[in-house]
């Protein structure tokens, strides 16, 4: 684990130390379970494959701890609209305060701007971080295999799907791989990203994919830049798409995301 992850898994349990004192987890827990506005993340996107097109998790992203400010005219609820009208399939927003300068409120605004599901887009060490995303009005929680044992990811999979939450289980390699195939979800994500090095392949994907197999179905996340990686992702039968650095830099986000996945669409829709 590089050192930036390690500060990261350490001032997640501070903050969820912080919290418990601010909000106990029973008070947490009960706002999560009165929260019944459900939004289907797996069916939005089973919705796109059914319509023969690529499935877009548009992700709203201020800021990374590697890049600095990626976005700074950003407003959650303008971005998610801007996605909603281009043809996302569902939402990821960041949540994470320190490092990449998010915030719940901007889970909160994204979701109130559009009818998108949501995933809280977080490093998630703690029980507690899940009835928080459910109180907040997350439909869709990730789970990172780098981080958390399978005995923690099982158990978090449990409190997500008794939320009716979602749930993105990401890995980077294959002993993560086989770790998340144990669990239920069927969304497997695949970080282009290399957690040590932070160098991106698309190859990371492709090299897992045979791994994952049927019944799952397959995020690429990171590294997705121009028509031909989509091309390529299409053409291996990958049809889930995370991005998010990639349409947060252009004027329009998106604008961006139908330039680049349009294509697509229509090849596919003419099949």
């Amino acid at each position: 684990m590089s050192d930036i992850l390690k500060k990261i898994w350490a001032t997640k349990h501070e903050e969820v130390a912080a919290a418990r004192k601010a909000i106990p987890l029973a008070e947490i827990r009960a706002q999560a379970e009165a929260n019944h506005d459900h939004r289907d993340f797996v069916g939005a996107i089973r919705a796109k494959h059914a319509a023969k097109q690529a499935a877009v998790i548009a992700e709203i992203k201020k800021a990374s701890p590697s890049k600095g400010v990626i976005r700074a005219d950003f407003n959650p609820a303008e971005h998610a609209a801007d996605y909603a009208a281009h043809g996302a399939a569902c939402l990821s927003v960041l949540t994470d305060k320190q490092y990449f300068q998010g915030d719940e409120q901007y889970l909160k605004a994204a979701r109130a701007a559009c009818t998108l599901p949501v995933l809280r887009k977080d490093f998630m060490v703690d029980e507690y971080q899940l009835f928080e995303a459910r109180a907040w009005g997350a439909d869709c929680i990730l789970l990172i295999a780098a981080e958390l044992s399978l005995a923690e990811m099982k158990d978090f999979e449990a409190i997500a799907h008794a939320l009716g939450m979602a749930v993105l289980v990401e890995v980077h390699n294959g002993e993560e791989l086989d770790a998340a195939l144990e669990l239920a979800t069927p969304l497997v994500g695949v970080n282009n990203r290399n957690l040590r090095t932070f160098e991106v392949s698309l190859d990371t994907t492709l090299a897992l994919l045979p791994r994952i197999g049927p019944g799952r179905i397959a995020v690429t996340e990171s590294g997705v830049l121009t028509s031909e990686d989509v091309a390529l992702m299409q053409q291996n039968d990958v049809h889930t798409y995370l991005v998010g650095e990639a349409f947060m830099r252009q004027k329009a986000p998106g604008s961006a995301l139908s330039a680049l996945f349009s294509p697509i669409y229509s090849v596919a829709n003419n099949k």
